[in-house]
C-alpha cells in the first residue's frame, strides 16, 4: 500500500516552494485566509470548489493537491 500524504503537508510544501503566504494563497483562490490556516493545521480539508480554484489559479492538476501525483 502506498503511503498517503496529508493535504496539509502538500499545501505547506506548495506555499513554501512558491513563496506564498496563507493570505496570498487565499486571495488568489478566493477563500478566507483563516480557512487556509485550518487546512494547514489539518482541521479542515478543501471541497470541490476550492480544489478547482487551486488547480485553475496555479495551472496545477487537482491530482497534485489530492496527493495522487508528486509533481504539479
Amino acid at each position: 500500500m502506498i503511503a498517503r500524504v496529508e493535504f496539509k503537508t502538500i499545501l505547506a510544501e506548495f506555499l513554501n516552494e512558491n513563496n506564498l503566504t496563507q493570505s496570498d494563497f487565499a486571495n488568489i483562490i478566493g477563500v478566507d485566509h483563516q480557512l487556509v490556516g485550518d487546512w494547514l493545521k489539518g482541521r479542515a480539508k478543501p471541497g470541490y470548489d476550492s480544489l478547482y480554484a487551486m488547480a485553475k489559479a496555479f495551472d496545477v492538476t487537482a491530482d497534485y493537491f489530492l496527493g495522487l501525483k508528486d509533481e504539479y
